[in-house]
């Protein structure tokens, strides 16, 4: 025994000495030059103080930003590659929210007690903050950027979301990659008659209205919004009221790059040579805008590809080892073509005026077995949604870092390849997919009986069938369609569409019922259910 206190004894001096060690070099560390680079920025934001601390964490990162508001605290990191990324013509931005249970203090629920692939809130959260920060970057930009949002406390009255996307901008402005922001966001809700900046949950519960908006100083770039029908004005005003926020929000961080930002990297964009550029248009300029006026979507793009194999072909063999740039050339003369055609004669590449909706037709009952199916068909999008009902123990249980743990309504999109004329593997919904899912739900919530007054789980399963744009606000209609077959008393019926816009200068056009080119080649596509 006394051998055994001896050792003890011996260890516990070592011990002693190795502490005394480390509380020497940690004297050392501290004193050195990386530590005295942290800074820390604060304002007061709607009532609580926000506060960015730069300088001390992920210090390898492109970007980093530790941002507190309230009790969420979220790092965000934004890194870029060196190089564009070969062989690609989009730009490779991704956002991952890193969602960890520690943050509000619970261990996760499956087996293994470990957090697993992103739930669902988590991808929303993250296609949030990429909506507002992808069209502030060049045109042609094609590095891989990516920007990772890690909370490391969730305070529900502080929203993480505003949190997460105001850190990414942060992360992204003071670093070398060339971001053309600063941006910001914040949630407006309305209470008793009164716009509230970033409310807590107590006001959420009470709001008609929330509202996600995020722009620049100049400009609002997202918009999302839940609201229980509230009206056109009220909507205005809340955008109106959350961007002068924003402003503010933007000479915070302007400043905060102003002392601690770094150069901008120069990206290597791909030119179009002029001769390239006057050689496809005149290559292909005129059988262009004939392609273009044809309101068959496949047909359509079947004879665009041609066209452009034939001027790679054509062209690229006047410019030997140009096939890319001379492909890119053809690509913004689309562009240009589809946009004059819009603005300057006042038609659409469907042959419909700006203002117009495509042909609707609409189905219910199609299936026997199934407690409601409704078939909404608009021009060439198609969407089937069928409606199951379940007892309350059906409902869904959530293990994520939300406050709900359980959703009562669900609803679940998915969009084959077949729809598009596209054969490929199908490895389950992907973010695409969850986000638009997410979309449909939203708009009918506010409309589905309480449950106290209906004691069912609701879900809602919207296939895509065919798609030319606008399948999101498709399944708008026909989950309305297949609620009312299934016997759900919905106290009013929902609809979705898309608008977009064309700008050129002063010139503008505000598109009813947008389809896929247009979208894909106009400046905005605004989702929009009521």
């Amino acid at each position: 025994m006394r051998g055994v206190e001896s050792w003890y004894g011996g260890g516990r001096l070592h011990c002693l000495k190795a502490v005394g060690l480390f509380q020497a070099r940690s004297r050392r560390l501290t004193s050195e030059p990386h530590a005295s680079r942290a800074r820390v920025y604060r304002r007061p934001l709607a009532g609580r103080e926000l506060s960015v601390e730069v300088g001390e964490l992920a210090r390898q990162a492109g970007g980093a930003a530790l941002v507190r508001y309230g009790d969420t605290a979220i790092l965000a990191t934004a890194t870029a590659s060196t190089s564009p990324r070969e062989g690609v013509d989009f730009f490779p931005l991704t956002v991952d929210l890193e969602e960890r249970l520690y943050a509000v203090g619970r261990i996760p629920g499956s087996w293994p007690r470990r957090e697993g692939r992103p739930s669902d809130r988590a991808i929303l959260a993250a296609r949030l903050t990429d909506r507002p920060i992808r069209p502030l970057f060049a045109e042609g930009y094609r590095n891989d950027v990516h920007i990772v949002l890690t909370p490391f406390s969730v305070d529900h009255d502080a929203s993480p979301d505003i949190v997460g996307i105001i850190g990414a901008s942060i992360a992204l402005s003071i670093s070398d990659i060339p971001f053309e922001g600063p941006i910001a966001a914040v949630e407006v809700a309305h209470v008793d008659g009164e716009l509230v900046i970033n409310p807590d949950r107590q006001a959420a519960a009470a709001s008609d209205l929330s509202l996600v908006v995020a722009g620049t100083r100049d400009a609002v770039l997202m918009v999302e919004a839940g609201a229980r029908e509230v009206s056109e004005a009220l909507l205005v005003d809340a955008i109106s009221a959350g961007h002068r926020v924003i402003q503010e929000l933007v000479d915070f961080q302007e400043q905060m790059v102003k002392e601690v930002g770094v150069a901008k990297t120069v990206p290597d964009l791909p030119e179009s040579p002029a001769a390239i550029a006057a050689a496809v248009t005149q290559y292909a300029g005129d059988r262009l805008q004939a392609a273009l006026k044809n309101s068959d979507k496949k047909s359509r793009e079947a004879a665009i590809d041609q066209l452009q194999k034939e001027v790679v072909a054509a062209v690229g063999g006047a410019f030997p080892e140009q096939a890319a740039v001379v492909a890119q050339s053809f690509g913004l003369l689309l562009k240009r073509k589809v946009r004059q055609l819009i603005l300057e004669e006042g038609e659409r590449t469907d042959g419909r005026r700006a203002d117009e909706v495509r042909e609707l037709s609409c189905r219910v009952g199609l299936f026997r077995r199934t407690h409601g199916s409704g078939l909404f068909r608009r021009g060439q999008t198609q969407v089937l949604s069928v409606a199951t009902l379940g007892t309350v123990r059906d409902a869904q249980e959530l293990d994520t870092t939300g406050e709900q743990d359980h959703k009562r309504y669900m609803h679940h999109y998915n969009f084959p390849p077949y729809s598009v004329g596209e054969a490929r593997i199908m490895r389950g919904p992907g973010r695409r997919e969850i986000g638009h899912g997410a979309l449909a739900e939203r708009a009918l919530l506010p409309v589905l009986p309480p449950e106290d007054q209906f004691p069912y789980t609701l879900r809602v399963v919207s296939e895509v069938l065919e798609s030319n744009g606008s399948t999101s606000m498709a399944s708008v209609c026909g989950s309305t369609l297949a609620l009312m077959d299934a016997g759900v008393p919905i106290r009013k019926p929902v609809a979705g569409i898309a608008m977009g816009l064309i700008k050129e200068g002063p010139a503008v056009a505000v598109l009813t019922d947008i389809q896929g080119i247009e979208d894909f080649l106009g400046d905005m596509d605004f989702k929009v259910a009521g």
